[in-house]
């Protein structure tokens, strides 16, 4: 059996910048033709979306994926709702989470597992604003501890 490349699409940092990432699910999403040829050329952006569940079912609002440029009446909206594919219990799981005070789920990262779009999402709970500096001190702290091995490995 053949590994499964995975090709990175797009990637949200202020997610794990603003909020805890709890857990994280990989699910599937429906995609019109145009679309996956468009992700394919890497023109994709979730730094404005959000996922809600509704009636059962998931879906990603906000995420931008830019018109083919050969695609002519094809193309659907950039913006439009799309349909994500999950488990019932993934489903379920995530609903009855979402339903505690501070939890959201959030789209972190775009990508190819083989042919197919995948997207992970993660449950996540809002950081406070001395978390956010906390984690700015210890980015800081690890840049400063790699410049000094560096420069004593010179």
């Amino acid at each position: 059996m053949a590994k499964m490349t995975t090709k990175m699409i797009a990637n949200n940092k202020k997610a794990y910048h603003d909020y805890f990432i709890l857990e994280t699910f990989e699910a599937g999403i429906a995609l019109a033709g145009t679309e996956v040829k468009s992700l394919r050329s890497g023109s994709c952006s979730i730094k404005e979306s959000f996922i809600r569940i509704e009636n059962g079912e998931v879906f990603i609002y906000g995420m931008h994926i830019a018109p083919y440029e050969k695609g002519n009446i094809f193309n659907k909206d950039p913006l439009r709702t799309r349909k994500l594919l999950l488990n019932r219990s993934e489903i379920n799981k995530m609903l009855g989470k979402t339903k505690e005070k501070g939890m959201t789920i959030m789209p972190l990262k775009v990508y190819f597992r083989g042919h197919l779009v995948k997207v992970e999402i993660g449950l996540a709970k809002g950081k406070k604003l001395y978390d956010k500096r906390q984690d700015i001190a210890k980015k800081d702290q690890k840049r400063e501890a790699e410049r000094d091995f560096k420069i004593r490995n010179l």
